[in-house]
């Protein structure tokens, strides 16, 4: 079974990898990039040259391009030594026109233009757009840049290099003065005022001043260490994350009294423990400096409700298992009733389901559970009523046991009619050991293999009953991605999408070679 889950991974690899290249070539060659303005009140406000230029800076910025300006050309001339400061101010002054050129800055154009021309780039020059009287127009200041399309291997390769990031204590710049780098553990957490015995492991130096650290939520032990990086959202959670956006908690701030490193005190939902390092936050904010006694100021915070995920996996565990409970024994039931009364309800409620689009029965449901019931219709992350679960998970169970219920009692009854079952009953066996021992088990084998799938891809939500129930789940994440045009979205769930269906497939392989023992993965010489 090791080399088939080896090639089962190497596959499952190289097709998760050209199921995120399909998507970035869907995305950056075949739609058209100017979509993704639409909703941008900045690039409505800008005008002329300014609109050009903000244009293809937020081209860069989603992924689009690769864009270099001229200033930028020059000042890293200046890091690199190559030309002194007062060289510097002098050639990065653009004319309004190519002939209001200085000497020296038309020579510094040329070879900006030489240089990214030679590396495949498009160079663009905007001259500046001025008013009668000769006074600049509002956006009309000139621009010099060069820009140049992302190739699709060089797009893949930074993104999943990029995918895992580890801490470490050089992620500060050697130039900033932080004091001695390095990792500190200790047994009392300064985060509970040192006085309560909790281990952590903090560093100087690091992106995040916890690496490890303990808490009561779960599962308790929490590492920052290695993250993983989806993709930045540029409009559904502006520049948070897609795996942040999936799994941070939600709903109102949850108040307690926090001792702050320099030892204040006060009632505040900051959580200490998610500290990022931003260069020279104390400095710019004498609140700030008040609280902490470094640059590890920028802090989330903790809130009542579960993740989007959080959410969608609760209410989908619960409804498949609710779905394989009864599913299973009702279609069971049904192929040993068949065409008697519960057979026949059975498939007119199959029949019903499949009929009737999931929109008109969810909202049936929904009316049914509200004005019957007296269920909660709409769900509140703010209310510890629990009933608010109820109708999300019904509406999400009932089609999948529909589902089940079809193809268990097909499965059962195409075993009841193989050769083995005639053998069977003609060696002495009863019709209740014919069905435990064999035709039980062997209808169950294919539903076994969809086990996996269905825990797993409760990550992902459901789309239809998370909006018409108001869940704050995951279901809702890749559509609302898709209307905004967030490309950094719309590729991280794709890649979380196709990691889950790989995952999926395996451990279901896995689930029933261990049920049927007639299949193997292992290859004998013959």
């Amino acid at each position: 079974m090791g080399k088939y889950l080896i090639k089962r991974l190497l596959h499952g690899l190289l097709s998760i990898i050209v199921v995120v290249a399909l998507v970035m070539v869907m995305i950056y060659s075949m739609l058209d990039r100017n979509l993704v303005f639409a909703s941008d009140s900045v690039y409505q406000h800008q005008g002329s040259n300014s609109k050009v230029t903000y244009m293809y800076s937020k081209w860069e910025e989603y992924g689009y391009l690769d864009y270099v300006t001229y200033a930028d050309y020059i000042n890293e001339l200046a890091r690199s030594g190559e030309i002194d400061d007062q060289t510097r101010e002098q050639a990065v002054m653009l004319g309004r026109t190519p002939k209001d050129d200085s000497e020296q800055t038309s020579e510094y154009v040329q070879r900006f233009v030489q240089h990214y021309e030679s590396q495949g780039y498009t160079v663009r020059r905007l001259n500046a757009v001025v008013r009668a009287g000769g006074r600049l127009a509002d956006g009309g200041q000139q621009a010099l840049f060069a820009h140049r399309d992302l190739p699709l291997f060089q797009r893949l390769w930074k993104y999943f290099t990029g995918l895992f990031q580890v801490d470490s204590i050089h992620y500060v710049p050697e130039e900033q003065d932080i004091g001695a780098r390095g990792l500190t553990f200790t047994l009392f957490d300064p985060a509970y005022g040192g006085t309560v015995f909790s281990p952590a492991i903090i560093g100087n130096g690091t992106q995040h001043k916890y690496l490890l650290y303990f808490d009561s939520q779960f599962p308790f032990l929490h590492q920052n260490i290695l993250t993983i990086q989806l993709g930045t959202s540029y409009s559904v959670n502006t520049g948070i994350d897609v795996f942040d956006t999936m799994t941070l908690s939600q709903g109102s701030y949850m108040q307690s009294t926090i001792t702050y490193p320099s030892g204040h005190t006060e009632l505040s939902a900051d959580d200490l423990h998610t500290a990022t390092y931003v260069y020279g936050s104390r400095a710019s904010s004498p609140l700030l400096a008040d609280r902490f006694h470094d640059d590890y100021t920028n802090v989330s915070t903790i809130r009542s409700g579960m993740s989007k995920l959080g959410y969608s996996f609760v209410i989908g565990v619960i409804s498949v298992i609710m779905a394989y409970v009864l599913g299973l024994p009702i279609g069971i039931l049904m192929a040993r009733k068949k065409d008697k009364l519960i057979d026949k309800l059975g498939t007119v409620y199959i029949i019903f389901i499949i009929a009737v689009p999931s929109l008109a029965y969810i909202f049936l449901f929904k009316a049914i559970g509200g004005s019957l019931f007296g269920l909660p219709t709409t769900f509140n992350m703010e209310s510890s009523n629990k009933l608010m679960y109820v109708l999300p998970i019904v509406s999400l169970a009932l089609p999948s046991m529909a589902n089940l219920m079809k193809w268990m009692r097909r499965y059962m009854i195409d075993q009841s009619n193989s050769d083995y079952v005639k053998f069977a009953r003609s060696g002495g066996l009863s019709e209740g050991e014919i069905f435990t021992r064999h035709i039980m088990k062997n209808a169950a084998i294919p539903i076994v293999h969809g086990i996996p799938s269905s825990v797993l891809f409760s990550l992902t939500g459901a789309i239809i009953t998370e909006r018409v129930y108001v869940v704050p789940g995951a279901g809702n994440l890749l559509t609302e991605a898709i209307n905004r045009y967030d490309n950094g979205v719309i590729i991280g769930v794709t890649l979380f999408y196709a990691v889950l269906s790989v995952v999926a497939i395996i451990l279901g392989d896995v689930l029933i070679a261990t049920v049927d023992p007639r299949i193997s993965f292992s290859t004998k010489d013959r």
